[in-house]
């Protein structure tokens, strides 16, 4: 699943093709809701969390979500695709430009304005996400009540877990969770329930840092080096940067998900120390 990074640069990428042109062909084989209509203009394209949001004057939304195979390509009308047609999802042709969903498996639209879809809502199939790590000055204080609650409900999730849990706060992916945890000194097995409240902060502290830092690139960087430098990520038998120790990686939780650390920085039970 793409980091919440990933997404908002993918927005950054369409918008200024897309916002305030006119929609001339949409195609979506897979498509949930309400079809876009030609001639509707494009007024806003946002990402929140991992759902990246195509905004029609009609009041008409579509939401992709990327899932591990998805992308958005952005081409020059009448540009031969990078990736065949079969894999496509959603196309949006405005003039001068096409935009291209390939592989993504959640491909929906919703209507900002119908009654009762307010924010929050089972109307609105994004309000239940937490505060976006993506962005500046995100609601620590919002997130840090969710995983508050997560802890009392569910004692036994793991803190490795529940950091990509995007109902409790978006935007991070399997990358930052162990380069944030690494950096946090907390071991990714020990349950959310456990870890003190101001080490729940410095984690989302620094995942909060390091997205806005990786925003503009794709070499994404976590730690001093030259550009795409991970502490811990897809590091697995390499030294640890700080101590030398073997990384290691385990899969765990519902989704089997990988989580890279370091058993010296951070052994059995360690709840953390100040991130860097």
């Amino acid at each position: 699943m793409p980091e919440g990074d990933t997404l908002h640069r993918t927005a950054n990428r369409l918008r200024p093709a897309l916002v305030g042109a006119v929609l001339t062909r949409f195609e979506a084989p897979r498509l949930l809701g309400d079809r876009p209509v030609p001639g509707s203009t494009i007024t806003e394209v946002e990402a929140v969390g991992k759902h990246l949001l195509i905004s029609f004057d009609d009041g008409l939304t579509l939401r992709t979500h990327l899932g591990m195979p998805g992308s958005w390509h952005l081409y020059p009308e009448g540009a031969r695709w990078r990736k065949p047609r079969h894999l496509l999802r959603a196309l949006v042709a405005v003039p001068g430009w096409e935009a291209v969903c390939f592989s993504a498996p959640t491909v929906a639209t919703y209507r900002r304005d119908h009654p009762g879809g307010a924010l929050g809502t089972d109307l609105d199939p994004i309000g239940h996400l937490g505060p976006d790590l993506c962005t500046t000055g995100p609601d620590l204080d919002e997130a840090l009540r969710r995983y508050e609650a997560e802890a009392a409900a569910h004692p036994e999730t793991e803190v490795a877990v529940a950091l990509l849990d995007q109902r409790l706060a978006s935007g991070i992916g399997n990358v930052y969770k162990s380069e944030v945890l690494h950096r946090c000194r907390v071991d990714p097995f020990v349950p959310l329930a456990e870890v003190p409240d101001d080490v729940r902060r410095r984690l989302l502290a620094a995942a909060n840092r390091l997205l806005l830092h990786n925003l503009t690139t794709t070499q994404r960087t976590t730690v001093a080096g030259p550009p795409g430098s991970l502490a811990v990520y897809g590091r697995v038998r390499r030294p640890c940067r700080v101590c030398g120790t073997p990384i290691e990686m385990r899969r765990h939780g519902e989704q089997n998900r990988s989580t890279y650390w370091c058993p010296r920085c951070q052994p059995p039970g360690a709840v953390g120390s100040p991130a860097r």
